[in-house]
């Protein structure tokens, strides 16, 4: 299982003409094979922090998601809306449990 965590920056001014566009990227990917979460939030605390969560159920999951049409179009976007500062992180682990 691959789970990628971490952040981007949208200029405030920015986020509701972001919007459509995160919601076609968060509803393309949530229908292909292999994710099983996908998900965009705003920081409650910090304007423009924009929190990334996704779990996929192998790297060749992930490696389809980065070359489909969908994430192509999202990274076009993005210089445009001033969507920069991106810092995520990989973690790969063996398995899982609910608390």
């Amino acid at each position: 299982m691959i789970i990628l965590a971490g952040t981007v920056r949208v200029p405030p001014e920015n986020i509701e003409r972001a919007r459509p566009n995160l919601e076609a990227m968060v509803k393309a990917t949530r229908a292909e094979p292999g994710c099983i979460a996908y998900a965009f939030s705003f920081d409650v605390l910090e304007p423009g922090l924009m929190r990334i969560f996704e779990i996929y159920e192998n790297m060749p999951a992930l490696e389809a998601h980065w070359g489909s049409p969908h994430m192509a179009a999202w990274r076009a976007c993005m210089p445009g809306l001033g969507i920069g500062d991106r810092n995520m992180t990989k973690y790969e682990i063996s398995g899982s449990e609910k608390v």
